[in-house]
């Protein structure tokens, strides 16, 4: 019993903030009569507002996000074709990077560079993992596929690591660069608290990730384990 509730209670620590996100985006993904303008317009608006002419916006089917080195702000087509709350607020937020780019912001930086590097942690793990039942067998020592499974572990949770601290960067794009802007006659009074929660959503994206990293090592672990 107790190891059921812990398996319940590890399970809703790891896809309970991706759930709640997703729950929330659609919950306020409703189009909204008194909304001029759709997500992509309002990023585009934004964007020319503080002088990021140069900056593009363009739909994807990669998830919402900013690229600092193609200078893209990126929507889903949802997110771009729709004045829905969470429209409005998602391309908010990733006009809130393209400010943080602009500003120079030293975090956004190394955010980019960290992101990069997470992506790299994580293939390389993924491959020494696969990598190690080979060579057990061609060195037929034990010892050589515990250093492989550790290198792997490793590569793994740095990633997830890595996408853990980006987590200012993208709570400072939502509290402190989106929200003010939307609050200065963009939203209405009554839409502020649900545009907290899609923004708060958001932010959190890159915590699912890490989790779901995470998640990554226990699995090989276990594989591990069981050999």
């Amino acid at each position: 019993m107790h190891l059921i509730i812990l398996v319940l209670v590890i399970i809703a620590i790891i896809f309970g903030p991706q759930w709640w996100a997703r729950r929330v985006f659609k919950q306020y993904s409703k189009k909204q009569d008194h909304i001029p303008g759709t997500g992509g317009e309002l990023a585009r608006h934004l964007l020319d507002r503080f002088d990021m002419q140069h900056v593009k916006v363009e739909i994807t089917e990669e998830g919402d996000h900013y690229d600092p080195e193609g200078k893209m702000v990126r929507l889903s087509p949802g997110n771009f074709n729709d004045n829905s709350l969470t429209a409005v607020a998602v391309a908010a937020h990733e006009v809130g990077h393209a400010i943080q780019d602009h500003q120079g912001d030293t975090k956004l930086a190394l955010r980019t560079q960290l992101v990069k590097l997470a992506d790299k942690f994580s293939k390389v793990g993924s491959v020494l993992m696969m990598v190690m039942p080979i060579a057990i067998i061609f060195t037929r020592s034990p010892s050589a596929g515990l250093i492989f499974m550790l290198a792997g572990l490793l590569s793994i949770a740095g990633a997830a690591i890595v996408h853990l601290i980006t987590l200012p960067v993208e709570w400072d794009a939502s509290f402190g660069k989106a929200l003010p802007i939307l609050e200065d006659g963009y939203i209405q009074g009554k839409d502020v608290d649900a545009v907290k929660r899609v923004l708060k959503a958001a932010a959190l994206t890159y915590v699912s990730v890490a989790l779901m990293s995470i998640l990554n090592v226990w699995r090989w672990a276990a594989i591990f384990l069981k050999r």
